[in-house]
């Protein structure tokens, strides 16, 4: 399977929810993940695509590291809300 872009992790932390789900459709900049850092704070994952959602790849209370991959999206070739 081809993916267009593959979402990872940008911080130590834990998975404290995952707002998509596989095969959904995302919009633009669509929380897609909240982190809780090490330092506690919430930190919310979004990308500036819209696609489907090809597979989420951790589970919410999963520890993650920078870089860790979280999921797999494929690209709207088809711009949305466009005349």
């Amino acid at each position: 399977m081809e993916y267009d872009e593959i979402v990872t992790s940008p911080y130590h932390g834990k998975i404290k929810a995952i707002p998509i789900q596989e095969d959904s459709l995302i919009t633009e900049w669509e929380p897609l993940f909240i982190i809780q850092s090490l330092e506690g704070e919430n930190k919310t994952i979004a990308i500036g695509i819209s696609g489907r959602v090809q597979s989420i790849e951790v589970q919410e209370g999963d520890e993650v590291i920078p870089g860790m991959v979280l999921a797999y999206l494929r690209e709207d070739s088809i711009l949305i809300g466009a005349d």
